[in-house]
């Protein structure tokens, strides 16, 4: 990866250093835990070919939710509190300000371990035990599709039809003045809660 002049958010060294991530980590570290669970539905919950269908679109669907949520109602949260701000600009304004920084396109790992296991906790308080391996299995597949169309949408030209689309339809949601389009690796809740367009950003 070439030297890019990224902004400087921590003084400490340690921190600073733990903001920035190779793409190639998200798929070295969920990888391994998606072939993981996968075997585990292979060798002790047996799934059918009907319960993997089940497992992919309830997990990949989910995954689509959450990604819009998260992106619109936490990372765009428009906090009235300095703290809050902060919050926000850590997560996501950063990226709002520096948006082809290839070294912060992708969620570091220690805030990605944390929201997953919150995530795996709440799930399985909803999924019943034996799914909710498989469910977690393709939730993650969907996380990491997201990652690298994220990558992609600031990175490569996305030739094909659909990957213009998705490039097009991100970048609006960077250099538009509205606040709308908040899918990245979809959009299909944008057209479902009507976010395609919206009202006119107030920055603080």
């Amino acid at each position: 990866m070439k030297q890019y002049d990224s902004i400087r958010i921590f003084k400490n060294p340690i921190l600073e250093w733990c903001t920035h991530v190779h793409p190639i980590i998200p798929l070295l570290m969920w990888a391994p835990v998606v072939l993981f669970l996968g075997y585990r539905g292979v060798t002790v919950f047996e799934y059918s070919g009907i319960e993997w269908i089940g497992l992919a679109v309830s997990g990949l669907l989910v995954w689509t939710w959450t990604e819009y949520a998260l992106h619109r109602w936490v990372f765009h949260w428009n906090s009235s509190t300095k703290l809050g701000q902060r919050f926000v600009f850590l997560f996501h304004g950063l990226h709002h300000d520096d948006p082809d920084d290839p070294t912060r396109l992708v969620m570091p790992p220690v805030p990605a371990i944390l929201i997953m296991g919150l995530l795996y906790f709440l799930f399985g308080l909803i999924v019943p035990g034996n799914y909710i391996e498989g469910f977690m299995a393709f939730f993650i597949i969907g996380y990491l599709c997201y990652d690298y169309i994220h990558y992609a949408t600031h990175h490569f030209a996305m030739t094909s039809k659909v990957g213009r689309y998705l490039r097009k339809f991100h970048l609006q949601h960077h250099n538009s003045k509205e606040e709308s389009k908040y899918g990245v690796s979809n959009p299909l809740w944008d057209y479902i809660l009507g976010s395609v367009t919206g009202p006119k950003k107030e920055r603080r």
